[in-house]
């Protein structure tokens, strides 16, 4: 068994969804694939998504990202409503966002959003990030309660024990995580990249590997014993900062922790 990653597939894009559904010719059926958000933010491009890799891979393992909680296209009133519907979907394409265990192997889905603990936003940001415009929460909610509203769905999670395990969300747990070729000019979205929180909770799970994606740039490096890994597939015009394809964490046959990556 091998596992693949990969986010950001943003398949709303024809070059991006062309690229998708000509990329799995390769026999898959014995591995697992993570999907690590950020596909489509209309239901009917996520259910033709889902339905085309369940069917290469012996199993998919999806978490939403900002995208997928956008209301504006599919006419949803809420952001809840929509994660609600995602769930459902997922269940009924045979996609996963629960714990799997296979042979050895846990694979750990995080939910996840951003509260500005990063960095505080920006009026720049504040008027500019589409989110702002295209997610619709419950009355009286701010990002603080998006935020524990997901994380305490990985409470019960985070006591996992493998002899491998990976775990994944959308949103990156540290802003450490950014490269330093990122141009300053674009720091002031670091406010809506992730949450410290999420690292805590990574703190406790202790995964040997953890995929991530939302910022657009392919790129793995260790930090504090855990492998991170970045494989998005990102717009058409951010190719060159984007992965080429799947990204293998994972082979049953040849593994070392200690050497992942």
């Amino acid at each position: 068994m091998k596992v693949y990653a990969i986010s950001d597939l943003h398949i709303d894009f024809d070059g991006n969804a062309k690229w998708l559904f000509n990329a799995f010719d390769t026999d898959y059926a014995e591995d697992v694939l993570i999907v690590a958000g950020d596909v489509s933010d209309e239901l009917s491009r996520l259910e033709q998504c889902f339905t085309y890799l369940a069917c290469r891979f012996k199993k998919v393992l999806f978490v939403p990202g900002n995208h997928e909680l956008w209301v504006v296209r599919d006419r949803i009133s809420t952001s809840m409503e929509k994660f609600e519907q995602i769930c459902l979907l997922t269940e009924r394409c045979g996609i996963s966002m629960d714990v799997y265990h296979h042979a050895g192997v846990s694979i750990v889905p995080l939910f996840s959003w951003y509260d500005f603990s990063f960095a505080p936003p920006t009026d720049k940001l504040l008027s500019s990030w589409m989110d702002f415009y295209a997610c619709k929460w419950p009355d009286n909610w701010d990002l603080k309660h998006v935020t524990k509203f997901f994380l305490d769905k990985n409470i019960s999670r985070l006591n996992t024990r493998n002899d491998v395990v990976i775990s994944f969300s959308h949103f990156l747990p540290s802003s450490k995580l950014l490269p330093n070729f990122v141009p300053e000019a674009f720091n002031y979205i670091f406010p809506v990249l992730g949450s410290e929180k999420l690292t805590e909770q990574i703190s406790v799970l202790q995964p040997d590997i953890h995929v991530y994606g939302h910022s657009h740039i392919a790129r793995s490096l260790r930090v504090d014993g855990i492998y991170y890994v970045n494989n998005a597939l990102g717009y058409p015009k951010e190719r060159s900062l984007g992965c080429n394809g799947l990204y293998c964490l994972y082979n049953s046959e040849a593994f070392d922790c200690s050497e992942a990556g």
